[in-house]
């Protein structure tokens, strides 16, 4: 069993110390720790942080290889500082049988960049029609606990109960992309003054915001748990704040994207903006990050959407929607979060990796950084701040809306059970 001794990191970001990994677990903390038999990593002050948890990934396998695999999307998650990603679903075949997310399952672990947890769909094809099989999901040996159609809504109340009530018996999770879809039926972004100056189709906030209202109320009622997908808007804001406030089992995510970005973007007429839920307003950004602070909102999760050039290098209205995000999301968060103030990296361990983790029921990942825990670890240079050159990235796609802007924060390390998958932001 090898040992890593990390000389002088700032573990979650207080004040400098060694910690010793001995095999998969750190052995031991404290200031001047023997480096003998030791490799030494010098963290000169760098973040050691728990690695991080991202409860909304779209890996494409299997069906859509040509935008990502399960390879390439663990790989940029290695290089984002992730030990573990939840894979949505909605891949070709759908992800609602036991065999499809056991196939996804096996894969992350043949691999080995990070842990992969399938999410399963809550109805078959994503239809919105049928529950699909969540019990033998759940039974399988990937053992999901996370269901959502995303990507799609579940937008018939009676099929949401019904999947409230399947999943509670076991403790599982409904995950909702709350979007009324005939409230958005042609909409290309977000609804408001500059989609009227555009002329393109509106997205309105209340299309989040009804179903937002509907889900919780039901969850309310069963008894179980739900979790809100990428919320967008500031309406969608203060509904979290009340169901919670009402002691309703409710959890919610921001994308590092709607932490950062406008719709006023979408005035360049760049398809790389196009994305779902849309971006939003100022107002909407500058209440998801103070929701984020004060844990309305409870974590970030990424909603890392590849696509294929030919998807996104069109017009507009032909573009695919989504962006990826696993090798950003942490420059964006120390951007929007920890540079405003907003949050120290204690906060972004809770919001990025231990709520996640707790969330997802991610076994060994989100762990204090202490002794006796997993060493799932990821270390980084916030004092670094750089250009965001896809060339770069280890996804298979490139449609970042970052491209030529400079961002803060470096990833250089990544550990996953103490095996080093990112060494000096090269991947092993």
């Amino acid at each position: 069993m090898s040992k890593i001794l990390i000389r002088g990191a700032k573990v979650l970001g207080g004040e400098p110390q060694d910690v010793l990994i001995d095999g998969d677990t750190i052995a031991e903390m404290g200031t001047g720790l023997s480096a003998d038999g030791a490799e030494v990593v010098e963290a000169d002050g760098k973040v050691l942080l728990p690695g991080l948890v991202d409860l909304h990934t779209h890996l494409r396998e299997p069906g859509r290889e040509d935008s990502e695999t399960v390879l390439t999307g663990t790989r940029a998650a290695a290089s984002g500082g992730y030990t573990a990603v939840f894979a949505m679903a909605n891949t070709f075949p759908v992800a609602d049988t036991a065999g499809v997310v056991e196939q996804v399952w096996r894969l992350g672990q043949q691999h080995g960049y990070c842990d992969v947890q399938p999410i399963g769909a809550v109805t078959v094809g994503l239809e919105g029609k049928k529950l699909a099989e969540l019990g033998a999901m759940h039974e399988s040996a990937a053992g999901v606990t996370v269901f959502s159609d995303d990507g799609k809504c579940v937008h018939d109340a009676v099929i949401m109960r019904r999947a409230l009530e399947y999943v509670k018996a076991f403790g599982g999770v409904v995950a909702q992309h709350a979007q009324e879809p005939r409230l958005t039926e042609g909409a290309e972004m977000n609804e408001g003054v500059v989609s009227a100056e555009l002329g393109l189709g509106g997205w309105p906030a209340v299309a989040e915001e009804s179903i937002i209202a509907r889900d919780v109320l039901l969850a309310d009622h069963v008894g179980s748990r739900v979790h809100i997908c990428h919320l967008s808007t500031a309406g969608s804001v203060e509904i979290i704040r009340w169901a919670k406030s009402r002691g309703i089992d409710v959890t919610a995510e921001v994308t590092p994207h709607h932490l950062l970005l406008t719709d006023e973007l979408v005035r360049t007429y760049n398809p790389v903006y196009k994305v779902n839920p849309p971006l939003r307003t100022e107002r909407d950004v500058l209440t998801l990050r103070e929701a984020l602070a004060d844990g309305t909102i409870d974590i970030v999760a990424t909603d890392h959407a590849p696509h294929p050039h030919e998807d996104k290098d069109c017009e507009w209205a032909a573009a695919a929607m989504g962006m990826v995000g696993l090798e950003t999301a942490l420059s964006v968060v120390q951007e929007t979060m920890v540079d405003t103030g907003l949050l120290d990296w204690a906060g972004v361990a809770d919001r990025m990796s231990f709520t996640p983790a707790r969330i997802g029921q991610a076994t060994g990942h989100g762990r204090p950084v202490s002794a006796g825990e997993p060493a799932n670890l990821t270390l980084v240079d916030t004092a670094y701040r750089g250009l965001v050159d896809p060339a770069g990235f280890a996804s298979r796609s490139r449609n970042t809306p970052y491209e030529g802007r400079e961002l803060p924060g470096r990833v250089t390390h990544t550990w996953l059970r103490g095996k080093a998958t990112l060494v000096d932001g090269k991947l092993t």
